[in-house]
């Protein structure tokens, strides 16, 4: 096909346009790279002036059938340890100059000896050039979650995307797969070869790591999609109906269980994850080992994936009005901590003086532990 011809066809992206779509998935073989390859072939039959940089098709049957009839760059020959890898040729795809480029596995390792170390800033010089890239990635790769994944799995997790490279995408698609119909695609020899998919059943892609990495991509695809509306009503006069948990963490014991129930809850109903520290001039008198405690019930919530927001505040139910409002949240989870001594009668409940401001808030109280209760027994 000439220039003319492509000319013809196709017009090439403009900045405002979108240049990178990522297929995301939860773990290999949820059919990411299928569907890149399909959306190939439709693009291909409107007319879109289309090459397939890599694709790295594992060996399945699907996946290669769908190759065919697309037009695939070579890859380069990259000698290393005296073994030679193949790679996808950047220089190629840019010398190629097609409209869209469809480029397997954004957080892969090129091999030592590459123009770039990574696929994702060959993609950011390919979309430089104005060409549309396609991609996928599975969730485990991102960097704010690869250390709870691999907590989660006992897996590590060694080849890692910048959260950056992901949110600079146009868009995300999740291609969601139930935990237990994947592994059975598995069981059938559909994402391994025989002598894996045991190996793989027993450890990574249980049920229950499945299901955690599923939540995961659900709460990533629900954060890009509400950022995406909010962009789009800037200046509005219009409020974005969708469900967000907003938690109170305070350093107590009983925080550790209503972050871990909050997480539960975001997970449950798809919705965002906000973690909320209220700074009151009480707060910075506390102890150091309150202090300590606050700050890895943070790091908690982070590695479940919660955004942190610090809000300075006279009071506490000052405070989370404001971040509740803020946040647009539709349920809050408290800590649930019984009023002792004069506070029993002199104190209303936090949870009633919230709902007295905020009557449409669903609020969540996560009780103590008896061995909690038992740990402040001392205290006034």
């Amino acid at each position: 096909m000439t220039d003319h011809d492509r000319d013809a066809f196709d017009t090439r992206p403009t900045a405002e346009e979108m240049l990178l779509r990522v297929y995301l998935g939860m773990a290999p073989g949820v059919g990411k790279t299928f569907r890149m390859l399909e959306e190939g072939h439709r693009r291909r039959a409107r007319g879109s002036d289309l090459v397939v940089g890599f694709v790295e098709a594992h060996g399945r049957a699907h996946t290669l059938e769908l190759l065919e009839g697309l037009e695939v760059l070579p890859r380069i020959h990259v000698e290393y340890r005296g073994v030679v890898i193949e790679e996808m040729d950047g220089d190629a795809i840019l010398a190629r100059r097609p409209t869209v480029a469809l480029i397997d596995e954004l957080a892969h390792t090129n091999v030592p000896g590459s123009a770039r170390e990574k696929p994702w800033q060959d993609v950011e010089v390919i979309r430089d050039a104005g060409i549309h890239v396609v991609s996928t990635l599975n969730v485990q790769h991102l960097e704010s979650v690869a250390d709870a994944v691999a907590t989660i799995t006992g897996a590590p997790v060694n080849e890692r995307l910048p959260d950056g490279a992901l949110l600079r995408a146009d868009e995300i698609e999740l291609v969601d797969m139930s935990p237990h119909a994947l592994r059975q695609r598995m069981r059938h020899g559909n994402v391994y070869p025989p002598e894996r998919t045991q190996v793989a059943l027993d450890r990574f892609c249980t049920e229950a790591n499945l299901t955690a990495l599923r939540e995961l991509s659900l709460r990533l695809v629900a954060r890009k999609v509400e950022g995406q509306i909010e962009g789009v009503l800037v200046g509005e006069r219009l409020t974005l109906v969708t469900d967000r948990v907003v938690v109170y963490v305070d350093g107590s014991r009983a925080s550790h269980r209503a972050v871990r129930r909050a997480c539960s809850l975001a997970g449950a109903i798809h919705a965002a994850l906000v973690a909320v520290v209220i700074e009151t001039p009480d707060l910075e008198r506390s102890s150091f080992d309150r202090g300590r405690d606050l700050q890895e019930i943070i790091d908690d919530a982070v590695d479940l994936g919660a955004e942190v927001l610090r809000i300075p505040a006279p009071d506490v139910v000052t405070g989370l009005e404001q971040a509740v409002r803020e946040k647009g949240a539709t349920h809050l989870v408290l800590a649930h901590e019984e009023a002792r001594g004069l506070r029993r009668f002199t104190e209303r409940p936090l949870a009633d003086r919230l709902l007295e401001r905020m009557p449409d808030l669903e609020v969540h109280l996560v009780g103590a532990h008896r061995h909690e209760l038992e740990g402040h027994g001392s205290e006034p």
